[in-house]
């Protein structure tokens, strides 16, 4: 009888239009169920006769009714499940009611079959619930729901891992963090830890790299079935590659046994010498303890206190001597040649203990690079040290032949030309005393003519305390060949211009000095006429 009245009221109301519907509508929809207004849609939502059905709104609601029948999320939570939906989600209470309404803080999220423990507790709901996190395709195009996120711990976060792991993240990583994996025991792999290997960080092991243009860390496919998968072997495989034949992981250092040892299958052989040494003298703690060995100073005092060094680092004894015996050595001079000093000359001559055996122990290192180191300067405060700084007599000299001087006197100022070319440099530069006494004569020395030449005219041409003889004279040939008379206080003309020299500059003693005399002091007619 109810359902026929309701249907009654049904056809009345499709009759009647609008004005009847607004009589006995209890309100407008929401706007997310503004698409059912109207009269035609009552029957979508409402059982004829009778109020609004689970099962209506699980027709629509399609992805909540396939998570209530897998038995999933909040409403099939024991709380939830058997109550109806309008308990909680009615409407027409108008267009901006919002049907889904619950507070966060009070929101118990165990219901939903996701538990909130460590960091993830500390999240905005926002921060989870958002489309790149749906797995279910049903909602993947919703503005916003909190449906369709998988308990799965990938379903949220990137694989890490990529692929190379089970997808069970919790086997090994907690909630308060992912680092480090607290869950994870090595114990229970294929590879247990022992020895010093507990100890080892896991990235010297399992390397950081970059896989599919992202940071990648590789757990899966590590080898281990040889030691060598991991360690590079010191032996380069001189004694195989099963290393617990002699080796423990407690320590590389610790060695179950040794017996009849072939030192040549190391990588330092026993040679002459070295032969008949104990292995205690080498070997001083334990035949097994790690021990250098490269170079001869790791065994061997340096007998040259750090004298044979390069670029800091003390040259080994192996590049002058061998292990037949110290005392001989094999320096060459071609070794030597390589080092600062160059022997050339006279120096291949000379025995090595002239230069490095001095004193009673040798010196290499402080025989020094000069000449000066070696050899006394003898010409110290007589040449200026512009001309040879640092007392280089190279500059004049070579090692083939001490009085083969090859200099260029013109950086002196003065430069040789004419007659100046043949004497010798000990002609002008070492003079010889009356006692006997060589002197030397270099910075000494000006460019004056009169230093090293007699001045025969006796200061007549002196000018300003200096005397010039290249005025009329030049230094090819003392005969003079560029005076003119005419540049003088008395011009010569008419028959002057005939009269010989010696005519009017006669010769004249002053102070015993007998000489020419060019300076006349008259040059009237009646100082000669």
């Amino acid at each position: 009888m109810r359902k026929a009245i309701a249907f009654g009221f049904y056809i009345l109301i499709s009759v009647a239009g609008s004005d009847v519907i607004a009589q006995i509508s209890p309100g407008k929809l929401a706007a997310v169920h503004a698409h059912l207004e109207g009269i035609s849609n009552c029957t979508k939502c409402h059982e004829l006769g009778d109020k609004v059905t689970n099962a209506k709104c699980l027709d629509c609601h399609l992805e909540l009714k396939s998570r209530i029948e897998q038995k999933r999320g909040y409403h099939a939570s024991t709380e939830i499940r058997g109550k109806n939906c309008v308990n909680c989600h009615n409407d027409h209470h108008g267009v901006n009611f919002q049907i889904l309404r619950f507070d966060k803080e009070k929101f118990n999220h165990d219901l939903t079959g996701f538990k909130l423990t460590g960091i993830h507790a500390k999240k905005e709901c926002k921060e989870c619930h958002k489309a790149e996190h749906f797995t279910d395709t049903k909602v993947k195009n919703k503005k916003f729901t909190y449906l369709g996120l998988s308990n799965a711990c990938l379903g949220c976060h990137i694989d890490y891992h990529q692929k190379t792991m089970a997808s069970a993240c919790s086997n090994c990583h907690g909630f308060d963090a992912f680092k480090p994996a607290l869950k994870f025991n090595h114990a229970l792999t294929k590879y247990p830890l022992t020895g010093t290997h507990q100890s080892v960080p896991c990235v010297k092991c399992h390397e950081v790299t970059t896989k599919n243009g992202v940071k990648f860390q590789e757990f899966a496919g590590i080898g281990f079935q040889s030691c060598s998968n991991c360690h590079t072997d010191p032996h380069q495989n001189k004694f195989g590659q099963n290393c617990t034949e002699c080796h423990v992981t407690e320590s590389f250092h610790t060695v179950k046994g040794i017996s009849n040892f072939d030192h040549s299958r190391t990588k330092f052989k026993l040679e002459d010498k070295h032969q008949n040494v104990s292995c205690k003298k080498c070997h001083k703690t334990s035949v097994t303890a790690p021990l250098k060995y490269a170079r001869c100073l790791d065994c061997h005092a340096d007998y040259h206190n750090n004298q044979f060094t390069k670029q800091g680092v003390v040259q080994d004894c192996s590049g002058c001597h061998n292990t037949k015996g110290f005392t001989l050595f094999s320096y060459t001079v071609e070794q030597h040649n390589s080092g600062n000093f160059k022997l050339e000359g006279a120096h291949l001559a000379t025995p090595c203990f002239a230069c490095h055996k001095k004193q009673e122990k040798w010196s290499f290192r402080s025989v020094g690079l000069h000449c000066v180191d070696c050899h006394k300067d003898i010409h110290e405060t007589y040449i200026k040290k512009e001309i040879y700084p640092d007392a280089s007599c190279e500059n004049c000299h070579n090692p083939f032949r001490w009085n083969n001087i090859t200099y260029d006197h013109s950086k002196t100022g003065f430069v040789l030309s004419g007659a100046h070319l043949k004497p010798t440099c000990r002609d002008c530069h070492f003079k010889k005393e009356a006692d006997g006494r060589e002197i030397q004569r270099f910075s000494s020395l000006t460019k004056g003519c009169i230093q090293c030449h007699s001045d025969i005219h006796f200061k007549q041409f002196e000018s300003n305390g200096v005397t010039n003889c290249l005025k009329c004279h030049n230094d090819n040939l003392w005969k003079i060949t560029n005076f003119d008379h005419n540049s003088t206080a008395f011009r010569l003309d008419g028959k002057h211009q005939h009269v010989a020299c010696v005519k009017c500059h006669k010769p004249v003693t002053v102070e015993q000095n007998t000489f020419v005399l060019y300076k006349i002091k008259g040059t009237r007619c009646e100082n000669c006429h």
